[in-house]
């Protein structure tokens, strides 16, 4: 029953007129200086805000043509890099075939330098070998002439029989040692 009491005593105060607000502010009033600056102050910040968006546009575009710019330079490159990569490979597929070309050359070469080489060195054998013995020919020739010209006197009439010369002697000696 209490409970009812308290609920129906807000009721009956809810009829009655709530008390005047407390007085803080006065009435309503436009300040036009205080307002204008912070007016302005925002109507600045748009404008700066106008200004760094069309700065960023511009640079945008500057950015997005000097990028596409560098494409196609990088393209050309590549265009040029491909071309000289082609051009250098073929001029080492003609370098390497005539360095097997010179090879085979050098073989061919150096058979034919070797056959020179032993050619010379028989050469020099026997060139050796006529210096060597070149004096014993010498002699045993001197006697053959003799020998031929003492025939050739024999068929002529001559008789050497029993004549012998110093030079005789020495071709037949010689003829002994061989």
């Amino acid at each position: 029953i209490g409970a009812f009491l308290q609920i129906r005593e807000h009721r009956q105060s809810r009829k009655e007129a709530p008390p005047p607000p407390p007085a803080t502010f006065g009435p309503y009033q436009r300040k036009s200086e205080e307002g204008n600056g912070v007016v302005a102050m925002i109507d600045l910040l748009v404008k700066d805000l106008d200004k760094e968006m069309q700065e960023a546009e511009v640079s945008e575009k500057s950015a997005q043509s000097n990028y596409e710019k560098m494409m196609e330079d990088a393209a050309a490159k590549r265009a040029s890099d491909s071309k000289l990569m082609t051009e250098k490979a073929s001029a080492k597929a003609s370098t390497e075939e005539e360095l097997e070309s010179e090879k085979e050359k050098m073989a061919g070469t150096a058979k034919e330098h070797m056959a020179t080489v032993e050619f010379i060195s028989a050469l020099h054998n026997e060139c050796d070998w006529l210096l060597q013995y070149h004096g014993a020919r010498k002699e045993a020739r001197s006697s053959e002439i003799e020998s031929l010209v003492n025939a050739k006197a024999v068929l002529s009439g001559a008789d050497y029989a029993l004549v012998q010369t110093a030079a005789g002697l020495r071709g037949t000696m010689a003829r002994r040692l061989q």
